[in-house]
């Protein structure tokens, strides 16, 4: 059964911290009147990457791309652990979606996954669509932001209105290397928002991020960071996302660069999107 629809137009709260003061400039003015669908890789991606839009945004759904986790191979509950750190941000059970897959798969599953998210956009209708960066540094983020693109390439095909493409900046934890918590790629240099969190914000997503993370993960740094949006620059999945040695390596045994662009380049063809390969 499909969620109700909540397209409904309504006008932005204006304000300097408010989602129209600060995202305003980005987007234009029809992508904040409608819902959001937050697309995300691992189940706490939205919360590590764009909790204070999540918390502003009470329409809004979010999608699992996996049902994993980066932390604990056997973690307990990710589906409860996510109930209760969205239920934080004031968003219920129903509004927590998942595609299926596990953790490392995605990229082998890009076309069903891709279509799976064509099916939801028309029915749920969002006006913005919260997505990854294509940017190299987990390939679960990387297939979450290919099918995000490819997804809403295909909408615009079929002659349907697509949402706009935000991005947020999530950071990379656990097992890998921490990196700074901002943008890696910037294909067209457009300008980014930065959200610095009040105290009020910060003890809000600490307590999310606390629904989620294993045992020893100190989430700190990361509840404490600002959290950065841009427009979705255009991508060529078929390119390396930036100069210099990528991390696919690290998170998943067996999966490289080389091998992913294959796999993107291979969806490309396949749902026929080959010719633009940007959306």
């Amino acid at each position: 059964m499909w969620p109700p629809d909540e397209s409904q137009q309504q006008e932005p709260r204006e304000g300097e911290d408010s989602v129209a003061g600060v995202l305003g400039p980005l987007l234009p003015a029809q992508a904040l009147r409608g819902s959001v669908l937050f697309v995300t890789a691992h189940p706490d991606d939205a919360v590590c990457g764009a909790s204070w839009l999540l918390r502003r945004s009470p329409h809004a759904h979010v999608v699992h791309v996996t049902e994993g986790t980066r932390w604990n191979d056997t973690p307990p509950a990710p589906e409860q652990a996510s109930f209760e750190a969205l239920s934080l941000a004031g968003l219920g059970p129903d509004r927590l979606l998942s595609l299926g897959t596990m953790e490392h798969m995605p990229s082998e599953e890009l076309v069903t996954l891709t279509e799976c998210l064509v099916a939801l956009l028309k029915a749920l209708r969002p006006t913005l669509l919260v997505v990854h960066p294509y940017e190299g540094r987990h390939p679960d983020h990387d297939a979450a932001a290919f099918i995000s693109h490819a997804a809403v390439a295909l909408l615009v095909r079929g002659g349907r209105t697509p949402p706009s493409l935000l991005e947020m900046a999530v950071p990379t934890c656990g097992h890998l290397e921490p990196r700074p918590i901002g943008f890696q790629s910037a294909p067209d240099d457009g300008p980014v928002a930065t959200v610095a969190l009040s105290a009020e914000d910060r003890a809000l997503k600490q307590r999310m991020l606390a629904c989620h993370a294993s045992p020893g993960w100190d989430s700190r740094s990361v509840s404490s960071a600002p959290e950065r949006y841009r427009l979705a620059p255009r991508y060529d999945f078929t390119r390396p996302p930036r100069a210099g040695m990528l991390l696919y390596d690290a998170p998943t045994p067996g999966m490289t660069a080389v091998r992913w662009r294959r796999l993107a380049r291979r969806a490309l063809e396949q749902l026929k999107l080959a010719e633009a390969s940007a959306h």
